[in-house]
């Protein structure tokens, strides 16, 4: 059974970088060679679900101000015409309406941490959307009506960023200093995803510590696809924590392995 992958995208520089976090994605796409990709990132919002099936992905860069060779990085993947096909059955039996999007390319959640996992682009992808203003519940059963196709090798991730506001950001903050109340947010996060304990997950804007800082008001699209992804893994209800830093005081890097 392919595990199943939250990642944080952060910054688009990370597509760059060689550091500890990047290390670990690579390491993650060395052990693990699925047949397929199905990608949930927050970049890509629509209120249907969408699946990807450009036949060659082009690289979206939707970021400014960042140094130029960032926007001479591609990565030309290609869906995969019969799992796109597949994808749609499954989600036609769950009863989710959605459509096929032949055009929009990978977005900056996608490209910057496939190039890390499968640096030659080898790997079929299938894009998906995400909805946040659908409640976590609905976002954990599209992820479940996918869950079967984890047994033929095809990996789950969920590209976002559990606490994620730019208000909060201090660009001047000591690595390795994080701030008290991003780190009892994920903790209380992750403690409850070591339990599977749904309905507190589900309920965390009036649950969690500091929820409204970490995921503030009208910007959970980088919070939710870790709903999708949980979803993806229900059957094998298990996480493990791979790595887990943060940027600028608060912007988290969690790299959380689902089903495994």
């Amino acid at each position: 059974m392919m595990p199943a992958f939250f990642l944080a995208h952060g910054s688009p520089m990370i597509a760059l970088e060689d550091t500890p976090y990047t290390r670990k994605l690579r390491a993650v796409g060395s052990q693990y060679r699925p047949t397929a990709i199905i990608l949930f990132s927050a970049h890509w919002e629509s209120s249907m679900q969408a699946v990807g099936a450009s036949e060659t992905y082009r690289t979206i860069y939707d970021f400014g101000g960042f140094p130029e060779a960032l926007y001479g990085v591609t990565y030309p993947a290609h869906s995969d015409a019969a799992l796109v096909q597949e994808i749609s059955a499954l989600l036609d039996r769950a009863g989710v309406q959605h459509r096929i999007d032949q055009s929009r390319g990978l977005d900056h959640g996608a490209w910057t941490l496939l190039r890390h996992l499968y640096p030659d682009a080898d790997v079929p992808v299938v894009a998906m959307s995400v909805d946040a203003n659908l409640l976590p519940a609905e976002q954990y059963r599209i992820g479940q009506a996918l869950a079967e196709l984890r047994a033929r090798d095809v990996m789950v991730i969920g590209s976002g960023v559990t606490v994620h506001n730019f208000g909060t950001i201090r660009f001047g903050a000591a690595p390795g200093q994080p701030d008290a109340w991003a780190k009892e947010f994920d903790d209380w996060v992750f403690d409850k995803l070591t339990r599977w304990e749904t309905q507190a997950l589900f309920a965390y804007e009036s649950q969690a510590p500091h929820a409204q800082k970490a995921v503030p008001p009208n910007g959970n699209e980088h919070f939710v696809p870790l709903f999708y992804t949980m979803g993806a893994a229900h059957e094998t209800p298990s996480v493990k924590e791979l790595h887990r830093h943060y940027e600028f005081g608060n912007l988290s890097y969690v790299l959380w392995q689902f089903g495994e």
